[in-house]
């Protein structure tokens, strides 16, 4: 089985997030994905097959399978832009659809768009999330105010939480086994903390440990996540905006973003990628 090893949101073609892609005739056992994710190392490999007029596609952690991932998506269409040309591609979920586009740029890189869920939030127990922060270096009077904390989805379920501070962000670390637990409680897939520098530019950093993982570099889920929970909120920043992540990783990582004002909308999100290479999965 070959695995295509492809950096997703790079910047500059440095950093990103790393994540394989295995295309198939047919879609693998579930045990040989879990297998293969995890000899891969990354936080997410995709796989995928022919399907109708698209392609199936089901995304593995190390440790679990995930509903959707974004940087996965975005890599998965530097491959298909690879193999077949740029265009836009239908994905078929395990529930739902979406599509990634693919252009090639004048830097000969490939940018990947992928077409998010649907985005919902809802408000997150108080209880459940003092419990929560009492495993992280910083407590609510870190959060800011203006931003409600609550449980968004764009095909995975994030917790957004938006800090006053950026050195708060830099420097956050958790305990990794009581937060892994507490997330697979609610079912969340990261938690995704965010410093607010203007009405453009964020900067994020994201916690995976459901998936055996303490920190994703890029995450396009949790990106359209937040610009639902933006949009949700009515907040009063730019309906395109970008986000920096990775820095504190070595991995720098640059996700643009882009939402309507329907509630519930779709998001986009794009990202340049770099090609890391091929690796034999067994």
């Amino acid at each position: 089985m070959k695995v295509q090893r492809i950096a997703a949101f790079s910047y500059n073609n440095h950093g990103g997030n790393p994540a394989g892609v295995v295309i198939c005739e047919e879609m693998p056992e579930k045990v040989e994905m879990l297998r293969v994710a995890k000899d891969v190392g990354y936080s997410e490999t995709a796989f995928l097959h022919p399907l109708d007029d698209g392609w199936r596609i089901r995304y593995f952690a190390p440790e679990i399978e995930v509903p959707f991932c974004g940087h996965a998506t975005i890599a998965t269409g530097a491959e298909l832009g690879k193999r077949f040309g740029e265009g836009t591609y239908a994905l078929q979920l395990n529930k739902g659809r979406v599509s990634v586009s693919v252009v090639k740029t004048d830097k000969d890189v490939f940018r990947s768009t992928l077409q998010s869920p649907d985005t919902r939030s809802k408000s997150a127990p108080e209880d459940y999330v003092q419990r929560l922060l009492e495993h992280f270096n910083f407590s609510m009077d870190d959060i800011d105010p203006q931003f409600p904390i609550r449980i968004a989805s764009a095909g995975a379920r994030h917790l957004i939480l938006v800090l006053r501070e950026h050195d708060t962000l830099a420097k956050m670390t958790y305990a990794y086994e009581p937060v892994k637990a507490l997330m697979r409680e609610k079912e969340i897939t990261t938690i995704n903390l965010a410093f607010i520098k203007s009405d453009q530019t964020i900067y994020a950093r994201n916690p995976f440990p459901p998936g055996g993982v303490y920190e994703d570099p890029a995450t396009g889920a949790a990106a359209a996540a937040l610009a639902g929970y933006l949009r949700d909120i009515q907040w009063q920043g730019k309906n395109q905006f970008e986000i920096f992540q990775g820095q504190e990783m070595g991995m720098p990582s640059r996700l643009l973003v882009e939402y309507t004002d329907v509630k519930g909308e779709s998001v986009k999100v794009s990202g340049e990628t770099r090609e890391i290479g091929e690796l034999n999965g067994g």
